[in-house]
């Protein structure tokens, strides 16, 4: 087992106060924003949580799908993708509890969940 808790790294298209919510209940989070990595392309962004080894969390369910899927073809692992339909802050937060509270962070390895 390499690491027992989710970690969550949030795509720019999400709102910041879910990491401040997170943040706030033990779990390790990381915005865009802080990472430095506002306007970065999808690509770049599910690289940058992959090197850290974080779960993705986005609105983005189309492109980031298909990044999941080209990973499946070619093999690669990915630590996790959250996709998130557009809620309030507190409901995002409330549905994310639910897998954060329910999975480790390696049963989240190449998996995708919608919330």
């Amino acid at each position: 087992m390499d690491k027992l808790f989710i970690e969550i790294y949030l795509d720019e298209d999400v709102n910041v106060l879910i990491a401040d919510l997170i943040g706030s209940r033990g779990f390790a989070v990381k915005t865009t924003q802080a990472a430095g990595n506002l306007g970065k392309t999808d690509y770049e962004q599910f690289e940058f949580a992959k090197s850290w080894k974080f779960v993705f969390l986005t609105h983005n369910r189309v492109d980031f799908e298909t990044i999941a899927k080209e990973h499946f073809e070619s093999n690669k692992t990915h630590y996790g993708l959250i996709i998130a339909a557009r809620h309030s802050p507190q409901e995002i937060v409330r549905r994310l509890l639910k897998i954060l509270n329910a999975f480790t962070a390696d049963e989240m390895i190449n998996q995708i969940r919608y919330i």
